[in-house]
């Protein structure tokens, strides 16, 4: 089982999850100040990338658009506001597809991921990667593997929250590795790199692009990225395959989200946005520094991963022993 092979299912035409209204002029959308609800912290890849478009669609359309960051419960606060929301296209959420993870986690959420929630499109994909402290004794996932081994149940991990990717990623790895440890759930990354730093985690996975910062400088020691190949911005750092786990692989994706019953013409004109804010060469070069490759899709296309991505998360956690909550 790949999960990266998520990635490469664009094909064929898929409901969106948008139902009610089926026809609508976009008139002179927008009409007044927009926000996009980010389900983690500031500093999180979400809040970068909802960020990076809200100040372009600021820009072009002369309405502020405010990043609102709801970081509780595994996405589920941030879910609830965007699917209560008036549906006209004026909030919108940037999220990680952790919200596939909740789907997959919460026996009851207060909405249907796949029916309350309109895809605008996807954003990025990126990899995600174990950090260590400096002075840790672990240099690679084989010795991740040996001490779990030697110490079954001990060895604690910190993630981006119940049912986020980095958590579906770690508890995969886990899965695959035939190793048990604990999990230590955040609010976002930044939250999961202090603690690796610090010494109170044995181990943190992040997404690439918070923690570059802290790679780079020294402050956290990358061990390996989940994607099949290498990444361009750490080309040095191996990947799972290359560490005693072939064929392992987990790409994350970022994608915006709207009300299920915000009319076509809307979620179109905001489809087409994305596009153009991703083909700004300075909104690429922030987004490739920060180890993220900008992946604009077609609303379906993006319909499609999140629906298959949620069935696969169930079949991991159920293979695992992790039931609903």
């Amino acid at each position: 089982m790949r999960a990266s092979a998520l990635l490469l299912l664009f094909s064929g035409t898929f409901a969106v999850g948008a139902h009610g209204q089926t026809s609508s002029s976009t008139g002179n959308f927008p009409t007044r100040p927009m926000r996009i609800i980010i389900p983690f912290s500031a500093g999180s890849a979400s809040d970068f990338l909802g960020r990076q478009l809200a100040d372009k669609m600021s820009q072009s359309w002369g309405q502020n658009v405010v990043v609102d960051n709801r970081p509780s419960a595994g996405g589920v606060v941030a879910g609830e506001i965007v699917t209560s929301a008036t549906p006209d296209g004026h909030t919108l959420m940037v999220t990680s597809s952790g919200i596939a993870g909740s789907a997959a986690m919460y026996a009851k959420l207060p909405f249907d991921t796949v029916k309350d929630f309109a895809s605008v499109s996807m954003v990025a994909i990126g990899a995600n990667m174990v950090v260590v402290a400096p002075n840790s004794p672990i240099k690679s996932m084989k010795d991740v593997i040996d001490l779990a081994k030697k110490k079954p149940g001990q060895l604690t991990y910190g993630h981006s929250g119940v049912g986020s990717g980095t958590h579906y990623a770690s508890e995969y790895f886990n899965m695959v590795a035939g190793i048990k440890t604990i999990h230590v759930p955040y609010k976002g990354a930044p939250q999961v790199l202090t603690d690796t730093l610090s010494g109170r985690l044995d181990y943190g996975v992040v997404p690439m692009g918070p923690a570059m910062a802290m790679v780079n400088s020294g402050r956290v020691r990358a061990v390996a990225v989940t994607t099949s190949k290498r990444n361009h911005a750490l080309p040095d750092v191996p990947t799972m395959g290359e560490s005693g786990l072939p064929g392992f692989a987990y790409e994350g994706w970022f994608g915006m989200f709207a009300p299920s019953k915000v009319p076509p013409a809307i979620i179109k004109r905001l489809n087409a946005e994305v596009a153009r804010i991703l083909g700004l060469p300075d909104v690429r070069e922030r987004i490739m520094n920060l180890a993220m490759l900008p992946n604009p899709t077609s609303p379906q296309e993006m319909h499609k991963v999140l629906s298959e991505e949620i069935d696969t998360r169930r079949k991991v956690f159920s293979a695992i022993g992790m039931k609903p909550q």
